[in-house]
């Protein structure tokens, strides 16, 4: 939404506490995040959400019909899929971490990944997915380049160029460097983290385990 000049308001909440569990639970319709609230509308669900900023700035979506039609593609696929990269590079900005095993699965997904991104670029000329102009694909991915930054995956050199390209995006430093400085850790996404590799470098401010809300 910031990429889109779009006004809004962000509310962050912890993933859990030890007492009370997800402290966005019970205010989410299927208690999960993301959710948007516009006014008395809510819309939950990445794709819906995107679908509805969509309605107020058209040009998150590609104004042309066959790059509009491959990045709704796109969209799907890394919503519903990538499942190995997931589980083991999982979300978690201030880490760099040696992954332990690059199963074969595993590499499947980034390969996939990778030959995505450069069908994208080179269909239709970068340097986002889609074109020229930043649209909802790109903010699809860019966790994923997130990713690319705490786990180095062999990717081609287009592909890693283009996770370079949203990395050095304003609105995406920002994100980032909020991310560090959040001082409450997460059990459960802790452990996964551990488990998928040697923690090269954590660079996250200490936690403060009392501290669960922002």
């Amino acid at each position: 939404m910031q990429m889109l000049g779009l006004p809004f308001e962000e509310r962050l909440l912890p993933f859990a506490s030890a007492v009370d569990g997800p402290a966005y639970a019970g205010q989410t319709p299927n208690g999960r995040v993301p959710c948007l609230e516009d006014g008395e509308l809510i819309v939950w669900d990445s794709l819906a959400i995107v679908e509805y900023i969509a309605e107020l700035a058209p040009q998150a979506w590609p104004a042309e019909r066959a790059a509009r039609a491959w990045a709704r593609s796109a969209c799907a696929e890394m919503h519903a899929g990538f499942g190995h990269i997931r589980g083991v590079c999982t979300m978690n900005c201030g880490l760099r971490v040696k992954v332990r095993d690059w199963t074969p699965a595993l590499l499947a997904e980034w390969a996939r990944m990778d030959a995505l991104w450069c069908e994208g670029l080179r269909r239709f000329g970068g340097p986002f997915l889609a074109g020229s102009a930043f649209t909802a694909v790109d903010a699809f991915f860019a966790p994923v380049a997130l990713r690319v930054q705490s786990y180095t995956p062999a990717l081609s050199p287009a592909a890693q160029a283009y996770a370079q390209h949203l990395l050095a995006l304003p609105p995406l430093q920002a994100w980032y460097q909020a991310a560090l400085l959040e001082p409450w850790r997460d059990p459960p996404h802790e452990a996964e983290a551990q488990a998928g590799g040697e923690w090269l470098q954590d660079l996250r401010v200490p936690s403060t385990p009392s501290r669960l809300q922002p």
